[in-house]
């Protein structure tokens, strides 16, 4: 578990973001996010690290909260907890994250997954014959297809297609999100679908007054490293803040 942790507002520093982070620890709640902090810091924000939900339901922290960035995977949230995170982003607080952290949290909470807009199914693996149970069974090669939409984009301008050899997010999702980016599933022989399915691997969507940013890709440290999928994080937690 980490120790919360919360740094004072300063003329340089003039918003504040909350990471939240927790949950699997397959995802590496807090090396991913240790990754993204000093760039945080160099944008003027405050940061305020806490390991557990538990803060959204804190209405006082909350309230002064320009961008949250959650890495929670899977557990679970409290009614009051949800409440507060709702509120807030209804209010205007940004909330960002990336993969399992933020498209696979809360699984027994349908208000989070409406809050959100998409959540994790699957990502289909290897062929039966090449497993050895270890997490590698499901990273396959796979390509992130930036959409028309992408290239006006703060997040996506100036980025183009990339490839990637990592879990693949088959998500379900809803009409009110704003793709940027897709990645489609391949028919293969062994796979009980027929066709190709295209899933969202990057989305925005607006929820009152806040703004929600979601990234796919980010299973682990190599690719949170990659160039394109760090960029297009640094970018969707700017835009994504009050």
């Amino acid at each position: 578990m980490t120790t919360p942790q919360t740094e004072s507002r300063t003329p340089d520093r003039d918003r504040t973001a909350l990471v939240v982070r927790g949950g699997w620890e397959g995802h590496q709640p807090v090396e991913a996010t240790d990754l993204f902090l000093p760039f945080l810091r160099e944008n003027g924000f405050a940061v305020q690290v806490e390991d557990s939900p538990s803060v959204y339901a804190d209405a006082d922290t909350m309230a002064g909260v320009d961008l949250i960035v959650q890495c929670m995977t899977m557990t679970t949230i409290e009614k009051d907890q949800l409440l507060g995170l709702q509120a807030a982003v209804e209010a205007g607080t940004g909330l960002a994250g990336w993969h399992g952290g933020i498209a696979d949290s809360y699984r027994d909470s349908s208000d989070y997954l409406h809050l959100i807009g998409g959540q994790f199914a699957c990502h289909p693996g290897r062929h039966p014959d090449e497993r050895t149970g270890e997490q590698s069974d499901n990273y396959v090669p796979y390509r992130i297809e930036m959409l028309p939409a992408a290239a006006e984009h703060p997040v996506t301008a100036g980025l183009g297609d990339f490839d990637l050899v990592t879990e693949q997010y088959w998500v379900l999702t809803d009409d009110y999100i704003d793709v940027l980016a897709t990645t489609t599933q391949a028919v293969r022989p062994w796979d009980p679908w027929h066709r190709p399915v295209t899933s969202p691997a990057i989305w925005t969507r607006q929820w009152g007054a806040g703004r929600i940013f979601v990234a796919t890709p980010g299973h682990n440290l190599d690719v949170l490293r990659v160039p394109q999928v760090t960029t297009l994080i640094e970018r969707g937690l700017l835009w994504a803040s009050r």
